[in-house]
C-alpha cells in the first residue's frame, strides 16, 4: 500500500514537476542557442533592429510550443486519452476560433507586422496615438514606452494606426523670432555663421543646416525658419541644442528676440 501511495506521488505530483522544469530548461537553452546565432548575424547585418524583431517573434512560437507539448505529456500522466483530443480537433478548433477568436486576430496581426515590416524593436512609432519607442512585439501584444517611462501594451489586433518615426531621417525646424526694428542684413550675417559653427560641431545631422528666409511676419516679430535633416527621432534634441545656441548667438550681436505685447492708443 505504501509502495502504491509513493507510485503515485511520483506519477502525479513529481513527474509534472520534473516536466515542467525539463520544459523550462530547454526552453532556455533553444533561446540561448537562438540569441548566440543570431547575435552573430546581427554583428553582419545592419539591421540590428529587424533582427531582434524576428527573435522575439521566434522566442514566442517557441515559447507556446513547448508550453503545449509539456501540457500533452502531462495530461498523459494523468490518462487523459491525448488521441481523442486530437481526434477531437476539428470540434476543438471550431471552439476555439469562437472563444478564442481575439487571440487568433492578436496572432495574425503579429505575422502581418512582421511580414510587412511596418516596425521593429526599437524603432520609435504612434501606435493608435500613443507615441514611444518599441520594446517588445509578441504574438498577442506589443509594448511601447514612452519618454516618460510610460508602457502602453496594446493586443495586436487593436492596432489601427501606426506612424513610424524611425524609418526616415526626422527634420528639425525652429523658428527665430527678431524685432521689426532688426537691421536684417545683420540678423541673417549671426544666424548664417551660427549655421557654419552647427554644421561644424553637431553630431546626428543628415545634412546641412539651411535658412529658410522669414516664414511669418507676426503681431510684434519676424520669424526666421531655420532647419536640417537629422537622424531618426533626434531632430527635438537638436532643436533644442540650436535654439540655445542661437539664443546665445543673437545675445552677442544685441539683437533684439522681441516678447508679445499690446499698443495701446489714447484719444
Amino acid at each position: 500500500m505504501q509502495d502504491f501511495f509513493e507510485t503515485d506521488i511520483y506519477n502525479y505530483i513529481l513527474t509534472p514537476i520534473i516536466y515542467i522544469a525539463l520544459a523550462y530548461i530547454a526552453y532556455k537553452l533553444i533561446t540561448n542557442i537562438i540569441n548566440h546565432a543570431l547575435r552573430a548575424k546581427s554583428s553582419l547585418n545592419k539591421n540590428k533592429k529587424r533582427i531582434d524583431t524576428i527573435r522575439s517573434i521566434i522566442k514566442n512560437i517557441i515559447k507556446y510550443i513547448i508550453i503545449i507539448v509539456t501540457l500533452l505529456l502531462i495530461l498523459g500522466l494523468y490518462h487523459v486519452d491525448v488521441n481523442k483530443i486530437f481526434a477531437g480537433l476539428g470540434i476543438g478548433v471550431a471552439i476555439f476560433s469562437l472563444a478564442f477568436q481575439d487571440i487568433a486576430k492578436d496572432f495574425l496581426a503579429g505575422m502581418a507586422i512582421l511580414l510587412d515590416d511596418q516596425f521593429d524593436i526599437g524603432d520609435n512609432v504612434s501606435i493608435n496615438g500613443f507615441r514611444g519607442d518599441v520594446v517588445a512585439i509578441g504574438l498577442r501584444t506589443v509594448r511601447i514606452k514612452d519618454y516618460k517611462g510610460a508602457v502602453l501594451i496594446i493586443a495586436n489586433h487593436s492596432i489601427t494606426e501606426v506612424i513610424n518615426y524611425s524609418l526616415n531621417p526626422s527634420l528639425a525646424i525652429i523658428d527665430l523670432p527678431v524685432s521689426y526694428d532688426s537691421d536684417l542684413n545683420k540678423v541673417e550675417e549671426v544666424i548664417n555663421n551660427t549655421i557654419d559653427v552647427i554644421n561644424k560641431t553637431y553630431d546626428h545631422l543628415k545634412g546641412k543646416v539651411e535658412l529658410w528666409g522669414i516664414e511669418e511676419m507676426g503681431d510684434s516679430a519676424l520669424m526666421y525658419r531655420v532647419v536640417v535633416k537629422t537622424t531618426s527621432t533626434k531632430d527635438f534634441e537638436i532643436e533644442r541644442k540650436m535654439k540655445k545656441e542661437f539664443t546665445i548667438a543673437f545675445e552677442k550681436a544685441k539683437i533684439k528676440i522681441p516678447y508679445p505685447q499690446v499698443e495701446v492708443h489714447h484719444e
